[in-house]
Protein backbone atom coordinates (compact mmCIF):
# COMPACT_ATOMS: atom_id res chain seq x y z
CA UNK A 1 0.00 0.00 0.00
CA UNK A 2 2.59 2.32 1.08
CA UNK A 3 4.43 1.69 -2.08
CA UNK A 4 1.56 2.42 -4.13
CA UNK A 5 1.00 5.85 -2.62
CA UNK A 6 4.48 6.91 -3.01
CA UNK A 7 4.44 6.03 -6.71
CA UNK A 8 1.55 7.83 -6.84
CA UNK A 9 2.98 10.89 -4.94
CA UNK A 10 5.90 10.18 -7.29
CA UNK A 11 3.79 10.41 -10.72
CA UNK A 12 1.73 13.70 -9.22
CA UNK A 13 4.99 15.63 -8.35
CA UNK A 14 6.51 14.61 -12.18
CA UNK A 15 3.24 15.92 -13.37
CA UNK A 16 3.07 19.42 -11.61
CA UNK A 17 6.58 19.64 -12.30
CA UNK A 18 5.81 19.26 -16.59
CA UNK A 19 3.14 21.66 -16.50
CA UNK A 20 5.54 24.08 -14.71
CA UNK A 21 7.79 23.63 -17.59
CA UNK A 22 4.67 23.95 -19.87
CA UNK A 23 3.77 26.93 -17.94
CA UNK A 24 6.79 28.66 -18.77
CA UNK A 25 6.22 31.37 -21.81
CA UNK A 26 8.52 30.54 -24.71
CA UNK A 27 10.13 33.58 -26.20
CA UNK A 28 11.17 33.07 -29.65
CA UNK A 29 14.34 36.01 -30.87
CA UNK A 30 15.72 35.92 -33.97
CA UNK A 31 19.36 37.27 -34.38
CA UNK A 32 22.57 37.89 -35.96
CA UNK A 33 25.23 35.54 -35.41
CA UNK A 34 27.59 37.99 -33.89
CA UNK A 35 25.42 38.66 -30.91
CA UNK A 36 25.64 35.11 -30.18
CA UNK A 37 27.79 34.89 -26.58
CA UNK A 38 25.97 38.11 -25.48
CA UNK A 39 22.32 37.16 -26.10
CA UNK A 40 22.64 33.97 -24.70
CA UNK A 41 24.03 35.29 -21.51
CA UNK A 42 21.17 37.87 -21.60
CA UNK A 43 18.77 35.16 -22.03
CA UNK A 44 19.99 32.72 -19.03
CA UNK A 45 20.15 36.16 -16.63
CA UNK A 46 16.51 37.08 -18.41
CA UNK A 47 15.09 33.82 -17.42
CA UNK A 48 16.09 33.43 -13.84
CA UNK A 49 14.13 36.55 -13.03
CA UNK A 50 11.07 35.68 -15.47
CA UNK A 51 8.56 33.17 -15.82
CA UNK A 52 10.24 32.80 -19.54
CA UNK A 53 12.02 30.15 -21.56
CA UNK A 54 13.87 32.14 -24.19
CA UNK A 55 15.10 30.25 -27.57
CA UNK A 56 17.45 31.86 -30.06
CA UNK A 57 18.18 31.55 -33.78
CA UNK A 58 21.36 32.77 -34.61
CA UNK A 59 22.36 33.14 -38.10
CA UNK A 60 22.91 35.73 -40.87
CA UNK A 61 20.59 39.01 -40.81
CA UNK A 62 19.75 37.81 -44.11
CA UNK A 63 18.92 34.33 -43.84
CA UNK A 64 16.44 35.30 -40.52
CA UNK A 65 14.64 38.49 -42.29
CA UNK A 66 13.84 36.62 -45.18
CA UNK A 67 12.76 33.74 -42.87
CA UNK A 68 10.31 36.05 -40.73
CA UNK A 69 9.64 37.37 -43.76
CA UNK A 70 8.15 34.02 -44.73
CA UNK A 71 6.42 33.59 -41.53
CA UNK A 72 8.49 32.33 -39.12
CA UNK A 73 7.21 32.35 -35.26
CA UNK A 74 10.14 34.79 -34.34
CA UNK A 75 8.87 37.70 -31.63
CA UNK A 76 11.50 39.81 -31.33
CA UNK A 77 14.64 40.73 -33.91
CA UNK A 78 18.13 41.63 -34.01
CA UNK A 79 19.92 42.39 -37.28
CA UNK A 80 23.59 43.30 -38.00
CA UNK A 81 22.63 46.26 -40.12
CA UNK A 82 19.85 48.61 -40.84
CA UNK A 83 19.03 47.07 -44.38
CA UNK A 84 17.44 43.93 -43.38
CA UNK A 85 15.19 45.79 -40.94
CA UNK A 86 14.54 48.11 -43.71
CA UNK A 87 13.52 45.19 -45.74
CA UNK A 88 11.09 43.88 -42.58
CA UNK A 89 9.71 46.94 -42.49
CA UNK A 90 8.85 47.73 -46.06
CA UNK A 91 7.60 43.66 -45.96
CA UNK A 92 5.49 45.07 -42.76
CA UNK A 93 6.64 41.76 -41.51
CA UNK A 94 7.76 43.79 -37.79
CA UNK A 95 6.29 46.68 -36.21
CA UNK A 96 8.29 49.48 -37.15
CA UNK A 97 6.99 51.59 -34.31
CA UNK A 98 9.24 49.29 -32.18
CA UNK A 99 12.54 49.76 -33.97
CA UNK A 100 15.19 50.82 -32.16
CA UNK A 101 19.07 51.40 -33.08
CA UNK A 102 20.84 49.27 -29.52
CA UNK A 103 24.30 48.62 -30.85
CA UNK A 104 27.44 49.51 -32.90
CA UNK A 105 30.42 47.27 -33.58
CA UNK A 106 33.75 47.91 -35.63
CA UNK A 107 35.07 46.09 -38.37
CA UNK A 108 38.46 44.39 -37.77
CA UNK A 109 41.23 42.25 -39.39
CA UNK A 110 42.12 38.68 -38.05
CA UNK A 111 44.95 36.32 -38.10
CA UNK A 112 45.09 33.07 -36.24
CA UNK A 113 47.35 33.82 -33.45
CA UNK A 114 50.24 30.95 -34.40
CA UNK A 115 50.82 33.07 -38.14
CA UNK A 116 52.68 35.74 -35.56
CA UNK A 117 50.91 38.35 -37.69
CA UNK A 118 51.12 42.22 -35.98
CA UNK A 119 50.19 45.58 -37.01
CA UNK A 120 49.22 45.54 -40.37
CA UNK A 121 47.82 49.13 -41.71
CA UNK A 122 44.80 49.39 -43.98
CA UNK A 123 45.18 51.73 -46.32
CA UNK A 124 45.36 51.76 -50.24
CA UNK A 125 49.23 50.67 -50.02
CA UNK A 126 48.01 47.56 -48.51
CA UNK A 127 49.22 43.98 -50.48
CA UNK A 128 46.68 42.29 -49.95
CA UNK A 129 47.58 39.27 -52.34
CA UNK A 130 50.97 38.89 -50.38
CA UNK A 131 49.17 38.87 -47.08
CA UNK A 132 46.68 36.26 -47.86
CA UNK A 133 49.10 34.19 -49.61
CA UNK A 134 48.32 30.86 -51.18
CA UNK A 135 45.49 30.75 -48.52
CA UNK A 136 41.85 32.73 -48.93
CA UNK A 137 40.74 35.60 -47.06
CA UNK A 138 37.53 34.80 -45.19
CA UNK A 139 34.45 37.26 -44.85
CA UNK A 140 30.36 37.12 -44.38
CA UNK A 141 29.41 36.84 -47.94
CA UNK A 142 29.45 40.29 -49.69
CA UNK A 143 25.95 39.05 -51.58
CA UNK A 144 23.92 39.17 -48.56
CA UNK A 145 25.55 38.83 -45.19
CA UNK A 146 25.77 42.54 -43.22
CA UNK A 147 29.61 41.75 -42.15
CA UNK A 148 30.56 40.91 -45.63
CA UNK A 149 28.73 44.06 -47.19
CA UNK A 150 30.78 45.96 -44.64
CA UNK A 151 34.17 44.53 -45.92
CA UNK A 152 33.40 44.94 -49.18
CA UNK A 153 32.59 48.98 -49.02
CA UNK A 154 35.40 49.06 -47.16
CA UNK A 155 37.97 47.61 -49.29
CA UNK A 156 36.18 49.03 -52.08
CA UNK A 157 37.26 52.44 -50.51
CA UNK A 158 40.26 51.74 -49.59
CA UNK A 159 40.99 50.78 -53.00
CA UNK A 160 41.53 46.97 -52.36
CA UNK A 161 38.29 45.35 -53.66
CA UNK A 162 39.45 44.09 -57.36
CA UNK A 163 42.98 42.58 -55.45
CA UNK A 164 40.54 40.85 -52.97
CA UNK A 165 37.46 39.52 -54.44
CA UNK A 166 39.06 36.86 -56.44
CA UNK A 167 40.41 35.59 -52.61
CA UNK A 168 37.72 35.70 -50.70
CA UNK A 169 36.28 32.82 -48.68
CA UNK A 170 32.63 33.36 -48.85
CA UNK A 171 30.76 32.46 -45.57
CA UNK A 172 27.39 32.05 -44.41
CA UNK A 173 27.44 34.63 -41.91
CA UNK A 174 29.80 36.40 -39.70
CA UNK A 175 31.08 33.29 -37.05
CA UNK A 176 31.82 30.55 -40.02
CA UNK A 177 34.21 33.43 -41.32
CA UNK A 178 36.19 33.66 -37.70
CA UNK A 179 35.30 29.71 -37.91
CA UNK A 180 37.82 29.54 -40.91
CA UNK A 181 40.29 31.43 -39.63
CA UNK A 182 40.12 29.54 -36.05
CA UNK A 183 40.65 26.61 -37.58
CA UNK A 184 43.86 27.97 -40.11
CA UNK A 185 41.96 27.59 -43.64
CA UNK A 186 42.45 31.41 -43.89
CA UNK A 187 45.38 33.19 -43.20
CA UNK A 188 43.42 36.21 -42.33
CA UNK A 189 39.48 37.25 -42.24
CA UNK A 190 37.09 40.06 -41.84
CA UNK A 191 35.05 40.35 -38.88
CA UNK A 192 33.49 42.23 -36.19
CA UNK A 193 35.79 43.33 -33.42
CA UNK A 194 33.41 41.58 -31.17
CA UNK A 195 33.79 38.52 -32.96
CA UNK A 196 37.59 38.58 -32.31
CA UNK A 197 36.84 39.46 -29.06
CA UNK A 198 35.42 36.11 -28.16
CA UNK A 199 37.69 33.54 -29.81
CA UNK A 200 41.09 32.49 -28.34
CA UNK A 201 42.60 31.14 -31.53
CA UNK A 202 43.10 34.66 -33.20
CA UNK A 203 44.52 37.67 -33.23
CA UNK A 204 43.31 41.33 -34.36
CA UNK A 205 45.81 42.66 -36.42
CA UNK A 206 43.96 45.87 -37.90
CA UNK A 207 41.10 48.10 -37.23
CA UNK A 208 39.44 49.28 -40.27
CA UNK A 209 39.52 53.18 -40.67
CA UNK A 210 35.41 54.02 -39.20
CA UNK A 211 35.60 56.32 -42.16
CA UNK A 212 35.72 53.21 -44.93
CA UNK A 213 31.94 51.98 -43.80
CA UNK A 214 28.92 52.92 -43.18
CA UNK A 215 28.23 52.77 -39.10
CA UNK A 216 27.62 49.39 -38.20
CA UNK A 217 24.28 49.64 -36.11
CA UNK A 218 22.52 46.80 -34.64
CA UNK A 219 18.67 47.30 -34.99
CA UNK A 220 16.13 45.67 -32.80
CA UNK A 221 12.36 45.41 -33.20
CA UNK A 222 8.96 43.48 -32.21
CA UNK A 223 7.76 41.34 -35.09
CA UNK A 224 3.75 42.03 -33.87
CA UNK A 225 2.08 45.29 -32.57
CA UNK A 226 0.49 43.36 -30.01
CA UNK A 227 3.50 41.64 -28.50
CA UNK A 228 2.94 38.20 -25.75
CA UNK A 229 3.99 39.60 -22.23
CA UNK A 230 7.47 37.49 -22.59
CA UNK A 231 8.84 39.11 -25.88
CA UNK A 232 7.52 42.82 -24.80
CA UNK A 233 9.99 42.17 -21.20
CA UNK A 234 12.52 40.72 -23.25
CA UNK A 235 12.52 43.58 -25.81
CA UNK A 236 12.85 46.21 -22.58
CA UNK A 237 14.86 44.40 -21.02
CA UNK A 238 17.67 44.47 -23.87
CA UNK A 239 17.90 48.37 -22.75
CA UNK A 240 18.35 47.90 -19.20
CA UNK A 241 21.51 48.20 -17.13
CA UNK A 242 22.26 44.42 -16.78
CA UNK A 243 21.57 43.49 -20.71
CA UNK A 244 24.15 47.33 -21.49
CA UNK A 245 26.59 45.86 -19.05
CA UNK A 246 26.51 42.21 -20.91
CA UNK A 247 26.77 43.87 -24.40
CA UNK A 248 29.74 46.09 -22.93
CA UNK A 249 31.58 42.81 -21.75
CA UNK A 250 31.64 41.56 -24.91
CA UNK A 251 32.84 44.27 -27.03
CA UNK A 252 29.68 46.61 -27.99
CA UNK A 253 28.95 49.87 -27.70
CA UNK A 254 25.25 50.73 -26.41
CA UNK A 255 23.39 53.02 -26.96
Amino acid sequence: MKVGIKLLLGAMLATSISFAAIAKEQVTVFAAASLTNALTDIGQVFDKTHDTNTRFSFASSSTLARQIAEGAPAEVFLSANQKWMDYLVEQKAVDSASRITLLHNSLVMIAPKSRGLKDVTIDAKLNIPQLVGDSRMAVGDPDHVPAGRYAKEALENLGLWAASEPLLARANNVRAALALVERGEATVGIVYATDALVSSSVATVAEFPASSHKPIAYPAALISAQPTAGSKAFYDYLTSDTAKAIFVKYGFKVQ
